[in-house]
């Protein structure tokens, strides 16, 4: 399977804030662990790795297109596409295509269910979430989620929430502010 080819990266390759993959420059990592590394850690060498091995930003964004939709803008390498310019439109999105996409991901056909399991495991350890959405629901709801952060304050949240007993909700909040230098207000999401 793919997710146990290793793939190799040099100390150069590494960008900021690459906590999991820092640690393996020398061995490399399986495509699976890199991939891990980039949902549960927000590891940006490893979302880097990921996008050169579809071909770049280009070719995501072509994915999404391919699944429809038509907002999602995937221009730039990491740490680049967190500079969330205001008025820039490269690397955005809107909530609603982020959540439709999500469902798509996690409870539609895009994956076989073998692998939407896989990602959402990783999105129920994921090791940045813990003050965002997950702060905010029940202790018996299962949550699944992706974070990120970036300038003018940007932090952002998407999620599958797993009420007991209850169809799973899909929810995505993008947040950003005026100021270059604004810190982001985990509260907020």
């Amino acid at each position: 399977e793919k997710l146990n080819e290793v793939i190799t990266y040099t100390k150069e390759d590494l960008v900021d804030y690459s906590p999991v993959t820092e640690k393996h420059v020398d061995t490399g990592m399986k495509l699976g662990e890199i991939a891990e590394a980039a949902v549960r850690n927000s590891d940006n060498t490893a979302g880097n790795i990921l996008f050169n091995k579809i071909g770049g930003p280009k070719e995501y964004e072509k994915a999404l297109r391919q699944m429809g939709d038509r907002v999602t803008m995937s221009d730039r390498f990491e740490t680049e596409l967190n500079e969330a310019i205001p008025g820039d439109i490269r690397d955005t999105s809107t909530a609603k295509a982020i959540a439709t996409n999500l469902k798509a991901f996690t409870v539609g056909n895009v994956l076989p269910v073998h692998k939407r399991n896989i990602l959402t495991g990783w999105m129920k350890g994921n090791a940045t979430g813990d003050k965002l959405i997950r702060a905010g629901v029940p202790t018996d709801w299962i949550v699944a989620d992706k974070s990120g952060a970036g300038s003018y304050g940007t932090r952002n949240d998407i999620a599958i929430v797993c009420p007991p007993n209850r169809a799973p909700i899909i929810i995505a909040i993008l947040s950003s502010k005026d100021e270059k230098e604004a810190t982001y207000d985990n509260q907020l999401i």
